[in-house]
C-alpha cells in the first residue's frame, strides 16, 4: 500500500450494520484541517450473526465532508468495506442495528437510529451505540488518537487496530457480553423481548453524578459507578465513564486502521 495512504477497516460477522456520519452506530467527526492530497482509507468488517448499518459523522460541512455514500451505507454480514477520510480528520463511527427502511415508520432501527434515513448525511443519532472515536494527523511524523466509548452506551462489542497488526496500537474487544449483564433498568429490549442495547447511566437516569456534569464535572468529583464498572469489567479497553482513568486513548503514527465488529469472531483480511 502506499505510504501516504491511511486506512480504516471495520467489519461485522451476521449482522447488518450501516454506518453513516452521525454520532451512535459509527461515526466520524472531522475536526482538523481538510487536505485530500494526502487521505486515509478506513476499512469496515461486518459481523457474522448479521447485518449491520454503519454510521459516520464528521463536524463542518464545507470544511470536513461526510464521507462514504453520504455518511451512511449497509453491510451485509461478513463483508468488509474500505472508505477513504481525509489525512487530517477527525470523526465517530458507529453501527446501526435491527434496521428495516422499508416499513415507513420512525426509528427505522432498534439501536443508533438517524431520523429513521438510511443515510445519515451527517444527523446525529440515537444512543446507545458503542462509538469510535477517531482524530487522524496529516503529519506523519504526529500520531493518530483513537478510543472506544461507552460514554453513550453499548450495542456492538468493536476492536480498533492499525494495519499491519501492531499490539502497542490495538484497542481489544470486550472479554464479556455487555448486553448479557446490563441491569433491567438500563436495558432495551428489541421486538422479540431480547436485549438489543444497553444504557449508560447517564443516558437512563440523567443525574449529574453519573454525567459527569454541574458539581460533578471533574476527574476529582465524578467517580465510577456501579454500572461503569460492569461496562468496565465487561470491556476494559473502552471509555466506561467520562473521566475513566487512565484514559484508555491509543495514539500510534499509522495511515491504516481496522475496525473490526464482533472481533472475536475469526475473518482472514487484507488492507
Amino acid at each position: 500500500m502506499n505510504q501516504r495512504d491511511c486506512s480504516f477497516s471495520m467489519r461485522f460477522s451476521e449482522l447488518r450494520l450501516f454506518l453513516v456520519s452521525t454520532a451512535v452506530f459509527a461515526s466520524i467527526f472531522t475536526l482538523s484541517s481538510l487536505s485530500w492530497n494526502l487521505f486515509c482509507r478506513l476499512a469496515i468488517l461486518s459481523c457474522r450473526d448479521g447485518d449491520v448499518w454503519h454510521e459516520k459523522r464528521s463536524a463542518g460541512r464545507k470544511a470536513h465532508p461526510v464521507i462514504a455514500d453520504a455518511g451512511g451505507f449497509f453491510l451485509p454480514s461478513g463483508q468488509t468495506k474500505k472508505v477513504q477520510a481525509p489525512s487530517s480528520w477527525t470523526g465517530r463511527f458507529w453501527a446501526r442495528t435491527g434496521c428495516n427502511f422499508s416499513s415507513g415508520s420512525t426509528p427505522s432501527c432498534q439501536t443508533g437510529d438517524c431520523l429513521g434515513l438510511l443515510s445519515c448525511n451527517g444527523t446525529i443519532g440515537s444512543p446507545p451505540a458503542t462509538l469510535i472515536e477517531v482524530s487522524i494527523q496529516e503529519n506523519s511524523s504526529n500520531p493518530s488518537f483513537y478510543d472506544v466509548s461507552l460514554v453513550d452506551g453499548y450495542n456492538l462489542p468493536v476492536s480498533v487496530s492499525t494495519w499491519p497488526a501492531n499490539p502497542k496500537c490495538s484497542i481489544a474487544g470486550c472479554t464479556g457480553s455487555v448486553n448479557d449483564a446490563c441491569p433491567q433498568e438500563l436495558q432495551v429490549l428489541d421486538q422479540k423481548g431480547d436485549v438489543a442495547a444497553c444504557k449508560s447511566a447517564c443516558l437512563a437516569f440523567g443525574h449529574d453524578a453519573f454525567c459527569c456534569r454541574g458539581t460533578y464535572g471533574s476527574p476529582r468529583t465524578c467517580k465510577p459507578t456501579v454500572y461503569s464498572k460492569l461496562f468496565k469489567q465487561a470491556c476494559p479497553s473502552y471509555f466506561s465513564f467520562a473521566y475513566d482513568a487512565p484514559a484508555p486513548i491509543v495514539s500510534c503514527s499509522s495511515k491504516n486502521f481496522v475496525i473490526n465488529f464482533c472481533p472475536s469472531e475469526s475473518h482472514p483480511f487484507v488492507m
